[in-house]
């Protein structure tokens, strides 16, 4: 019998050796005992690797567990995996009718079921209970590629009427489905290779659905805390419903109005849907009489620039006189700054804003005196007066935005019948397909790129390297407050995706193979794949893309 030849694998630099065709499963097996939860992944030279494939080449391998963000989100997907197989075995396939994972809600995944049974919890628990013995079996997943058109058929046949139609948009003359104990699924990811591998979760009903709660990167090991704001919620199963209407609540539905001619319609019919929202807003703050203070906060890239703009116009059309304030001119001197953990400046925290002079000069504002508002010089690091003077008179507001916008803490002074609190973001509800979800911070990571390269200059790269602190910031300082807003306003817009394909697929595609950034970059390479492209010609002058995309009318 022939030897099997050796092949040299590096590990956190140092040299092994294993024979050519070692399962990476049986490597991973090898330095478990370094890791605190399981390998679910290895990184082979920057190309991330589903533990069954085989050692094949000389190679460095960096392991990956459920603490990085490609492992925790190859967890979340198989766990949707063993949901769905354990819920048609209990229901019955021929009762169920649709099955759809909508969007992450508080370390859960929300999930709607419809068919010929009662969804109810003691369901859910015998749903778990086959999930708990299904990875007790650690039963394989296994993937294999078959011809795109005969993908397209049997998801047919299976009444996955929605991922025919996505997967017959795909110029891939094959695609990889994934198999578990005869049940065939479609997944936009990598899998884990046995059930073994999910031991974590729980099924619990919520409002007119059910979660799959998760543990989460920082704890993998345990369930997340599951606090949904009740708000958020309630405009994101709202955006679900103008999706619906729209015809366009996933991606395939989405493709099929653009390939048919019908971008243009969309579009403008969900900018309307937006300018409705918008008008409405404004036509609440006028009917409040006490509001001077219109406060708004949300995280990177929610849009907040145009939405302020855009408010400001609905204002004046009733009747009032909205003036723009930014909360980044009442910073404290650069030297006066705290520093985070790694001695920088944590510009993010509340105390590097000048709380007490921001409040001291509002409460005049509100008392009817005249204000010189400062400007906060960055290139000097310090607050600088030029003559910038305001009075408040009848019908004036001041539009406000900023970071700390909806913290009690920043406004202490303010009574609270003045102000009205908004909380913007991007909360896409569009899906890949029923059983791929699209996370919202993929949507406004997107919109960074593009702006972030047409107004700064900064390779998609760069974007990619600051974004985890950039989610740190948001975790810490906007989401604990977001249900203290008077209103949520969702800026996210069906077609933006396919919009900016375009413009960001060649900044990704310059994004270095040897960079950490890589695989983050392939990933939504990936993803804009699934997407047909449209033009800007049609997006109107005043839409919030144009904050990102440029050739707006505002100065954005």
């Amino acid at each position: 019998m022939e030897e099997k030849r050796m092949v040299k694998v590096i590990v956190d630099g140092t040299e092994y050796a294993y024979p050519h065709g070692t399962p990476y499963r049986t490597i991973a097996a090898d330095f478990q005992d370094r890791f605190s939860s399981d390998i679910l992944l290895v990184n082979r030279d920057g190309k991330l690797c589903e533990l069954h494939k085989a050692l094949d080449r000389d190679c460095s391998l960096k392991m990956i567990t459920a603490q990085d963000k490609p492992g925790i989100q190859t967890y979340e997907r198989s766990a949707v995996f063993l949901m769905l197989k354990a819920f048609y075995d209990v229901a019955g396939r021929e009762n169920v009718e649709r099955i759809t994972v909508e969007y992450s809600l508080s370390s859960a995944l929300f999930i709607l079921a419809r068919g010929n049974f009662t969804l109810d919890q003691p369901l859910l628990e015998r749903v778990e209970a086959r999930m708990r013995e299904l990875s007790a079996a650690a039963m394989p997943i296994e993937k294999r590629s078959i011809n795109t058109d005969d993908a397209v058929e049997l998801f047919r046949k299976a009444g996955m009427v929605h991922k025919a139609q996505l997967l017959s948009f795909r110029i891939n003359s094959n695609v990889n489905i994934y198999s578990l104990d005869g049940f065939i699924e479609y997944f936009y990811g990598y899998m884990v290779p046995d059930t073994g591998y999910i031991r974590c979760f729980g099924l619990e009903l919520f409002e007119n659905g059910f979660i799959l709660r998760l543990p989460t990167q920082k704890t993998p090991d345990r369930l997340g805390d599951f606090r949904p704001s009740r708000k958020v919620f309630r405009e994101m199963n709202e955006s679900t419903l103008r999706a619906e209407a729209l015809n366009a609540s996933n991606v395939a539905e989405l493709n099929t109005a653009i390939s048919q001619g019908g971008a243009t319609p969309l579009i403008l019919a969900h900018e309307a849907m937006m300018e409705k929202k918008i008008g409405d807003i404004a036509e609440e703050i006028a009917s409040r009489k006490a509001v001077r203070f219109v406060m708004i906060a949300g995280p990177s890239s929610s849009g907040k620039t145009t939405f302020s703009h855009r408010l400001s116009t609905q204002l004046r059309a009733h009747g009032l006189r909205p003036h723009a304030i930014a909360t980044d001119n009442y910073f404290v001197n650069r030297e006066d700054t705290p520093r985070d953990e790694n001695g920088e400046y944590d510009f993010e925290c509340l105390g590097a804003m000048d709380v007490e002079q921001f409040n001291a000069d509002m409460v005049r504002l509100l008392n009817g005196e005249t204000v010189e508002i400062p400007t906060f010089n960055f290139k000097k690091g310090a607050r600088e007066y030029n003559g910038n003077f305001l009075t408040l008179g009848e019908g004036d507001v001041l539009v406000i935005e900023g970071i700390h916008c909806l913290n009690d803490q920043f406004t202490h002074s303010l009574p609270k019948e003045s102000k009205y609190k908004i909380y913007i973001s991007c909360l896409t509800t569009l899906s890949i397909d029923d059983h791929n979800r699209i996370p919202t911070t993929d949507a406004r990571l997107l919109r960074r790129i593009e702006r972030d390269a047409r107004t700064r200059g900064y390779s998609a790269q760069a974007t990619i390297k600051m974004w985890p602190s950039v989610r740190r910031g948001e975790e810490n300082n906007i989401f604990p407050f977001q249900d203290s807003a008077d209103v949520i306003f969702n800026s996210a817009l069906i077609y933006e995706t396919a919009l900016l394909k375009p413009y960001v697929q060649p900044l990704l595609f310059g994004v270095p193979r040897d960079s950490e950034e890589y695989i983050e970059a392939k990933r939504l390479l990936k993803f804009l794949n699934y997407f047909l492209p449209i033009p800007a010609d049609n997006i109107p002058k005043t839409s919030l893309m144009r904050e990102f995309i440029g050739g707006g009318c505002y100065h954005a």
